[in-house]
């Protein structure tokens, strides 16, 4: 291809969700809604961990983290397409939609990588209850955090670098409602050989490395529990992995229908809609699906609250 043809278009159109105009207000307010629920409630997790002494431990440590991730990850895609539908401009510049695929990237890794860390957290916790506070010292969870975000910030700007070298000289319609970058991949005109191969090579080892640590720390706390099985240490270990289990049961569930599962060109609607599931609604559960599992989430709640109602008295 001549020099002069490959040049990068100066913005993208997002299409967004697959609604009517007439439906556009009530989903509008549907998404605002999840969105300020989202955004309050992981805050509210996060305030709570640092209010509370009681929460001053490694597990509390990494689901602030978590709630943190889940925030930005939301705010990376829901604003946007909240600008979008009261405007009805689908218009997203270059640089716009690369940062945004970049921010995205990077927080679909963290939470990778976290759900990974909080996994051997709770390994530790009940294969190693007497080493616990030895094993998972202050040094250790903050250098497992600062790894999580270290190699989920190269991990994006690994791919996002891949891609700016990449010609967008032909369709610049997305038809998604935020920039992923598999759909990116779909609209070059450029050999993306490269491109997929560190998505498969790279992107696969991180996937499965976080995968690996989730399933390895859960098959050894089912071991650990099945070899003096009684009713208490089963309903002790449900209360303390619980929490966990589901999210990431709901992580990796709306990730494989995304991702995992073949899809065409009459399934494209199928794929917005998982996408919506995992970067609106996944974010907004957390908050509930730990607190409201948690007895000390909701003591230290209502505590808070009743302080709120005196303080306004």
């Amino acid at each position: 291809m001549s020099p002069e043809n490959q040049s990068s278009v100066p913005e993208f159109l997002l299409l967004g969700l697959p609604i009517g105009a007439e439906q556009q207000a009530m989903f509008f307010t549907l998404f605002l809604s999840m969105y300020l629920t989202t955004v309050l409630g992981n805050l509210l997790i996060i305030l709570l961990i640092r209010l509370d002494s009681r929460f001053h431990t490694p597990m509390y440590f990494f689901l602030s983290h978590l709630a943190f991730s889940d925030v930005s990850f939301s705010s990376v895609t829901v604003p946007k397409l909240l600008i979008n539908m009261h405007t009805l401009d689908q218009s997203i510049s270059y640089v716009g939609c690369i940062s945004q695929m970049y921010f995205f990237i990077l927080f679909v890794c963290l939470d990778n990588f976290l759900l990974a860390v909080m996994a051997y957290d709770r390994f530790v916790a009940i294969c190693h209850p007497l080493h616990y506070t030895t094993i998972m010292r202050e040094e250790l969870c903050v250098l497992l955090v600062v790894g999580s975000w270290f190699f989920s910030c190269v991990h994006a700007l690994l791919h996002t670098l891949l891609l700016s070298h990449l010609s967008f000289c032909a369709d610049n319609t997305i038809p998604h409602f935020f920039c992923d970058l598999t759909v990116l991949l779909k609209l070059t005109c450029s050999d993306i050989s490269l491109n997929e191969l560190v998505i498969v090579t790279e992107g696969g080892v991180l996937a499965l490395l976080a995968l690996s640590v989730i399933l390895g720390s859960y098959v050894s706390i089912g071991a650990t529990i099945l070899k003096v099985p009684s009713t208490k240490r089963i309903c002790k270990a449900l209360s303390t992995c619980g929490s966990h289990l589901f999210v990431v049961f709901l992580y990796y569930g709306t990730l494989a229908i995304i991702y995992f599962f073949p899809s065409s060109n009459n399934s494209k609607i199928k794929d917005i809609i998982a996408s919506a599931m995992y970067s609106v609604v996944t974010p907004m559960l957390n908050p509930f699906i730990y607190s409201l599992r948690n007895r000390d989430m909701k003591l230290a709640l209502r505590m808070l609250y009743r302080g709120g109602i005196i303080f306004a008295k």
